[in-house]
């Protein structure tokens, strides 16, 4: 006996180690209370442990917190399912937290009872980086789409990098406002920058053809490669009608001469 109170005292103190946090709930209660927590809960949200016991963690939700979010975490005990998800939370002084929690079932043979074991760790720091990250991404991908003029009759439009269905959503809008008010009437893409070019690119730019058309100018190619000209043949529509040259020299001095 007390051997079994000795590793149950030293699992207690492993458990208030950890910096993380931990409840253990009873969903054999009603409303499935909290029955233990550690020390790295207490820290993360400012509670006592006197009042966490015996109440259920939503005390934690806020005027932020996913309602969808919350019912996948209701579904998943439902279920007696695992769950990792991420919720906005708020401390005992009304700061909000971004809080990831995973909740585990814990069937206990001897006891024949189940038991619900959340670990929630405060990731708010690192969904601040990444938001900063997206917006730095996305101010990147809005810089990296200049259209330059660079003649008293034509723009250019350097593609540098990856592509992709937002980068290219960017693009298309940023030329249609473009030629709005542009008086060029020639707009040249250098593709010459691409790091890859696939048929996925060149039916892109065959809609962005489309578009230059219809607002009454025309779109010229640059940097045009023997295999982004070789995958066009497989697009219905091609570039058979589109102005397209091995690098913005020679496009600039075809243009020059028009």
């Amino acid at each position: 006996m007390e051997v079994h109170k000795k590793s149950l005292h030293l699992f207690e103190k492993a458990l208030n180690f950890t910096k993380v946090g931990l409840v253990i709930t009873d969903p054999a209660q009603k409303d499935n209370p909290i029955i233990f927590v550690n020390e790295g809960f207490l820290n993360m949200t400012g509670y006592s442990k006197e009042e966490i016991v015996g109440n259920n963690c939503r005390f934690l939700q806020g005027v932020d917190t996913d309602t969808e979010s919350v019912q996948k975490v209701r579904d998943a005990i439902k279920n007696k399912q695992s769950i990792t998800i991420q919720l906005y939370n708020y401390k005992k002084d009304g700061t909000g937290f971004w809080n990831e929690l995973s909740i585990d079932p814990m069937w206990l043979e001897e006891e024949q009872e189940l038991y619900f074991v959340g670990v929630q760790k405060d990731v708010t720091i690192e969904k601040e980086q990444s938001r900063l990250l997206d917006n730095t991404l996305k101010e990147m991908e809005l810089v990296s789409t200049p259209i330059v003029p660079i003649t008293n009759n034509a723009s250019i439009l350097p593609i540098i990098g990856d592509f992709n269905d937002n980068r290219y959503e960017i693009m298309f809008n940023k030329v249609s406002s473009y030629l709005e008010t542009a008086e060029e009437d020639y707009l040249i893409v250098d593709l010459s920058g691409l790091h890859e070019v696939d048929t996925y690119i060149a039916s892109k730019f065959l809609k962005l053809q489309q578009l230059v058309s219809l607002m009454g100018k025309e779109l010229v190619v640059a940097g045009m490669r023997p295999e982004l000209a070789a995958k066009t043949t497989s697009i219905q529509g091609s570039f058979t009608n589109l102005s397209t040259f091995h690098n913005v020299k020679t496009a600039i001095e075809y243009l020059q001469r028009k």
